[in-house]
């Protein structure tokens, strides 16, 4: 009986994998919170595991005075050397063994409870420090059960939260499937540790071809960047740190194994491996892929790329439903417009138009002025002196003669359009009244019969 309790905490360290100490010391904790039941809280009592009788002993500190005033934590110089130890003096503190015996079944009970939460609190911590260095790290589960829409994963030792934001749309599970999954974050509660997982982060894509592609892992071929619309399509742009390995054809594999691996793991999404380049007009184009670019126009201040393509390539640049513009933009952080060429040279037919079409403005200034970014003689005359001054090739009399005569243009145009606004009221206005009337005239009249005569 004596070495039961050895038994049982090396069982539970091995179970849980909890150090002895913390175990020998939760109960030697839970033994002298219950004697204080017991024997009242105002006494001095210590516990100390032994292991030779595989039991936990209970102590009660007294201190030796010249005159007891309080007896549960005092004793006389004369009872403690009667008792206890002959040589003792004041000041000293003695130990006398409690008897346990007479412990209550609500102590037991009491130190029991402080056991189990002292053994589940270890528990946690050494769960919540396991999977704390693992966040950005795929993990293997089986799906346990199912709480409204979230997906509870057992990983073995605890189990983790698959949130409904997290989860791919079109994709379905049953308690028992295997599901694989990347840790986002491993938060302490409460409850214990919360581990919440994600089938849609693009880390998983990036971790999913580390483990695929033993260049990634091996640092030799680098993940620049990772994109998704989980389920659909998804984008990763890659570059070799070894100028004799190709990025791509890494990952793509021999016949596309490495990349089928992945496709296959992600049900299906559409993986389009994009090699990444230092030049951002190249990185943008090599982003919209497949789609051929016909001309690119960048602006820096905006951090705006405007993307020409052929009219029969547009709608591939765009993808469905936009999605691959906008899984381009995500990737490389540019906003990006797209448009097909007879769009382009039909804005800049009107744009060149609308800038001739300012007094003292030839063919040569309207092409300067239109490849400085204006694109109508409106948008010139919203424009400051400086800005006009700075369009190369235009000296700074043109400028200022320019400045004046689209300001003057366009009220004068503006003036014209309120006339002719005002013209056609006039007319709905005369109409109006010409229809009021011959609504007011006799029935035969209003319908052209002739009148008849009364009978």
């Amino acid at each position: 009986m004596q070495q039961d309790l050895n038994r049982v905490i090396e069982q539970v360290s091995k179970e849980k994998g909890i150090d002895k100490a913390i175990l020998i010391n939760a109960l030697e904790n839970a033994m002298v919170s219950a004697a204080k039941k017991t024997f009242g809280h105002q006494r001095k009592i210590e516990a100390q595991y032994n292991p030779d009788l595989g039991e936990v002993e209970l102590f009660e500190a007294k201190v030796v005075v010249g005159e007891v005033k309080d007896p549960s934590v005092e004793i006389t110089l004369e009872e403690a050397r009667e008792n206890f130890d002959p040589d003792a003096e004041v000041g000293d503190e003695l130990l006398s063994k409690l008897d346990t015996s007479s412990f209550g079944r609500i102590a037991a009970q009491a130190a029991k409870q402080n056991i189990v939460q002292r053994v589940r609190d270890a528990e946690r911590e050494i769960i919540y420090n396991e999977f704390k260095g693992r966040e950005g790290q795929l993990v293997n589960g089986i799906v346990q059960r199912f709480e409204k829409k979230n997906i509870i994963v057992n990983l073995g030792r605890t189990d983790a939260i698959l949130p409904e934001k997290e989860q791919v749309p079109r994709e379905r599970y049953r308690q028992g499937d295997r599901i694989r999954a990347y840790i986002v974050s491993v938060e302490i509660t409460s409850r214990g540790p919360q581990i919440v997982l994600s089938r849609t982060h693009p880390g998983m894509l990036v971790k999913l071809f580390e483990q695929e592609v033993p260049e990634i892992y091996e640092a030799i071929v680098e993940v620049k960047g990772a994109v998704r619309e989980p389920g659909g399509r998804a984008k990763i742009a890659v570059v070799s740190n070894d100028p004799d390995v190709d990025p791509v054809g890494a990952c793509v594999g021999m016949k596309g194994t490495r990349v089928q691996a992945v496709v296959q793991e992600l049900r299906g999404e559409k993986i389009d491996i994009v090699h990444w380049t230092a030049d951002q007009a190249e990185y943008v184009c090599r982003a919209l892929a497949p789609a051929k670019v016909s001309k690119i126009i960048i602006d820096d201040d905006e951090h705006n790329m405007e993307v020409i393509f052929p009219d029969d390539q547009l709608s591939l640049a765009i993808g469905r439903k936009g999605q691959n513009v906008r899984l381009a933009a995500r990737l490389t952080g540019w906003r990006i417009d797209v448009r097909s060429e007879s769009e382009a040279d039909e804005e800049t037919r009107r744009a060149r138009s609308s800038l001739g079409a300012i007094p003292g403005v030839n063919d040569m200034v309207a092409e300067l002025i239109y490849q400085a970014g204006f694109k109508s003689a409106e948008e010139l005359a919203e424009a400051d002196l400086e800005t006009i001054l700075d369009i190369d090739g235009i000296g700074a009399e043109k400028a200022e003669a320019v400045y004046k005569s689209s300001r003057e243009h366009v009220a004068e145009k503006k003036r014209k359009e309120e006339k002719e606004k005002e013209k056609e009221k006039e007319k709905e206005k005369a109409s109006a009244e010409a229809g009021m009337e011959s609504a007011g005239q006799p029935e035969d009249i209003a319908e052209g019969k002739e009148p008849q005569e009364g009978k």
